[in-house]
């Protein structure tokens, strides 16, 4: 049952690694992978001086690093929250309301979200009718982080929250009766109990979303960005796009997306050993 899986593993992802020999080449597509010539490291030396490429690199950076840390707190607290409610049929209810986004693609949501935050979109003519100024959402490069961070938590934090209320489904309820028995209140309870059950899957999901780091989200950026917010929203993944599949500079795209490759292989590496030291998690 697993080999049809396997081949198509195999196929799709371990067949085209053969392509990142480009990375090493002059490549022009006439004369093929064996027949382009062999220049080394210098597209990585190109990359490195080239100032598009240091400015993705902090933009990936910083807009990977915010989903990571608000992917974490949010979900943490409305798992705490979510968990505090005794009516099962709202609280499922909730639960099922919030996850339903993240089965819906970006390229649907990408469509909604420029159609709600453009200039005449509902949002701005809201703000408007309240005396507040046009935003532009996506047309200005601070506010394009924003709305990439929040429109990103908003899609994947019911996801991540059931990840947080299994962990809680393990805590005794001998535990509370035991607390409320002492004087201890919901807060208390919630302080002294909920939290350090969480803490431990915290870790695990915080450590592991370290090897995300360079992953700024491809489909979600790509839907969203124009050339207007390029100095602050273009990626690493959009970068390699559009230099290697629009302006048909293979070689050079290939070698950021090998050095993208290899940074993020060493980072969930080390992700995964912080995971086992600091919370026992193990793959097998």
């Amino acid at each position: 049952m697993l080999l049809p899986a396997a081949i198509v593993t195999l196929i799709f992802a371990y067949v085209p690694m053969g392509g990142l020999v480009m990375a090493f080449q002059d490549f022009k597509p006439y004369d093929g992978i064996f027949g382009s010539k062999f220049i080394g490291l210098e597209h990585f030396r190109f990359m490195f001086e080239y100032p598009d490429s240091k400015e993705v690199i902090v933009n990936t950076l910083v807009i990977s690093g915010l989903k990571i840390v608000f992917g974490l707190i949010v979900p943490f607290v409305f798992a705490i929250l979510l968990n505090e409610i005794r009516k099962m049929f709202f609280k499922r209810v909730v639960q099922t309301l919030v996850y339903l986004p993240h089965f819906i693609s970006w390229v649907i949501l990408g469509a909604i979200l420029t159609d709600m935050l453009g200039s005449k979109g509902i949002v701005n003519t809201t703000l408007n009718s309240l005396g507040v100024e046009t935003i532009p959402w996506l047309a200005d490069g601070d506010w394009f982080r924003f709305t990439v961070v929040v429109s990103d938590i908003w899609q994947n934090f019911g996801f991540n929250t059931i990840v947080f209320l299994a962990a809680l489904a393990g805590v005794n309820p001998a535990l509370y009766e035991a607390a409320e028995v002492d004087g201890a209140n919901r807060w208390k309870q919630t302080i002294h109990i909920t939290v350090p059950a969480m803490i431990p899957i915290a870790v695990v999901v915080g450590t592991l979303s370290l090897g995300n780091i360079l992953n700024g989200g491809f489909d979600q950026i790509f839907n969203l960005y124009n050339s207007l917010v390029y100095d602050k929203g273009d990626i690493i993944d959009t970068f390699v796009y559009r230099t290697a599949i629009l302006n048909g500079q293979y070689s050079f795209g290939t070698a950021v997306g090998m050095f993208k490759s290899v940074i993020g292989l060493i980072l969930i590496v080390i992700a995964y050993r912080l995971a086992y030291k600091f919370a026992g998690y193990r793959i097998f």
